[in-house]
Parts: structure tokens; sequence; C-alpha cells
């Protein structure tokens, strides 16, 4: 019977190895999975870069909303048509010099 006794006992030693390795795998896990630590970074990162591109995107609109005004029939401005007029028709006063 004290052979029985003196030899290690393997069911703690896999308890121990089995806890060791889900720990490991856990944090692995938490730091490199899909919803883990370095996701959440390259996440946030994204997230600034939308951020951005929406408040570009909200200038442009603003600025075009108000050159469409500007152009409305309710309300012409007058500098921007002969500014429009020239860029988009390529037109020209009478007393007008082009030079290229």
């Amino acid at each position: 019977m004290s052979a029985a006794r003196n030899s290690p006992r393997i069911g703690p030693v896999l308890f121990y190895a089995g806890a060791l390795a889900a720990a490991f795998y856990f944090t692995f896990a938490a730091v490199q999975g899909d919803f883990g630590v370095f996701r959440r970074v390259q996440i946030d990162a994204e997230k600034a870069g939308l951020i951005a591109e929406r408040d570009r995107l909200k200038q442009e609109v603003t600025r075009m909303a108000n050159l469409t005004r500007r152009l409305s029939d309710d309300y012409l401005d007058l500098d921007l048509l002969d500014q429009q007029a020239r860029d988009v028709l390529g037109l020209i006063r009478s007393d007008e010099i082009v030079i290229r």
C-alpha cells in the first residue's frame, strides 16, 4: 500500500495545468481577440477618422448649400454668378483681355 501513497497524484496536476491553460487562453483572447484590447484601439482610431470625415463632409454640404442659396431665384449674388459664368462657360467681358 505504500507504493500507492508515494505515487504522484495526477489529478491536481491536471487541474492546475488546465486552469493555467484556460487563464492563458482568456488572457490572449482579451488582448488579441475580436473584442480584445488591440481591436478596441483599432476601432477607436477608425472612429476618429470617420468623425473627421463626417465633419469635413458637413462643412462641404454647408458650403454647397450656401452657394446654392446664393444662386437661387430668391437671392442672386452677382459676383458669384459672374465667377460661375467665367469658370464654367469660359465667358469674358468685351473689355477684358485673356492671357494664357
